[in-house]
């Protein structure tokens, strides 16, 4: 493994050799969190720098705010896996992974710690501004890979990270009675639905038919979004809070 400078100045450097080159000149314009889903932060930093485990990231931060870099910025880290986002399926490539220290839902989903949120927050406005990424280019690995992961989970603190600036959010709207869509159902209204998680950056064929694959989009989108209550099912707070997600952004608005 081969030392380099790190490209955030707080960060310490331990070298993974896991990763290579950007494909075909890409630069990164999505900063994708995970939490590590592992027992300890010290035996998910040894996994992520063994040449067995053949994943990395670029950063890994942990419970104590303390960041180490282990694959530099303008290499591709293994971090996404099989994952899309607007019709990308290289996420690998165009992305910054960002490895958090969390027991995660194996373990029963703990708190993350003032000082790691605090950590993540600055690690991702630097790489933010050095990169110019769009705050609705900073996603969880369940946005790009639905149903197939689950991090950093519903209880990362996504608000609190946009309050800072980083990433972006509109309080979700309160879970009322009314109308709702769920598995089974069929029409306009789904493919309307559809659409607008498409529009949104998510994976979602436009069918009319609300799938099992449709399903763990809109669980995907709930537990980013509207994490009070993760269920699959398009209310109208998941509906309305797409909405008015898609109406902040620059193309929409």
């Amino acid at each position: 493994m081969i030392a380099f400078k790190a490209d955030f100045a707080r960060a310490e450097v331990q070298p993974s050799p896991n990763h290579g080159e950007r494909r075909d000149g890409v630069r990164p314009d999505i900063i994708l969190l995970h939490y590590t889903g592992m027992g300890t932060a010290e035996g998910a930093l040894d996994w992520l720098c063994r040449p067995e485990s053949q994943v990395s990231s670029h950063y890994f931060i942990f419970e104590d705010g303390r960041i180490v870099q282990l694959v530099p910025e303008e290499r591709r880290a293994w971090h996404a896996g099989k994952s899309s986002w607007h019709g990308d399926i290289d996420i690998n490539s165009r992305s910054i992974g960002i490895e958090i220290a969390n027991a995660g839902h194996p373990g029963g989903l703990p708190e993350f710690p003032d000082a790691q949120i605090e950590a993540v927050i600055e690690l991702c406005r630097d790489c933010g501004q050095r990169w110019a990424i769009a705050p609705e280019r900073v996603l969880g690995h369940s946005d790009v890979a639905p149903v197939r992961k689950v991090d950093p989970g519903e209880r990362f603190p996504w608000a609190r990270l946009a309050a800072a600036g980083v990433g972006h959010w509109v309080e979700p709207a309160a879970i009322t009675g009314g109308r709702f869509f769920q598995k089974g159902d069929v029409g306009q209204p789904i493919e309307a639905l559809q659409s607008m998680l498409s529009l949104y950056g998510y994976g979602t064929e436009i069918t009319g038919e609300f799938s099992e694959k449709l399903k763990g989009d809109v669980e995907a989108f709930q537990r980013h979004f509207r994490p009070e209550r993760v269920d699959g099912i398009a209310d109208f707070s998941t509906i309305d809070t797409l909405h008015r997600l898609l109406s902040g952004l620059p193309r929409f608005s």
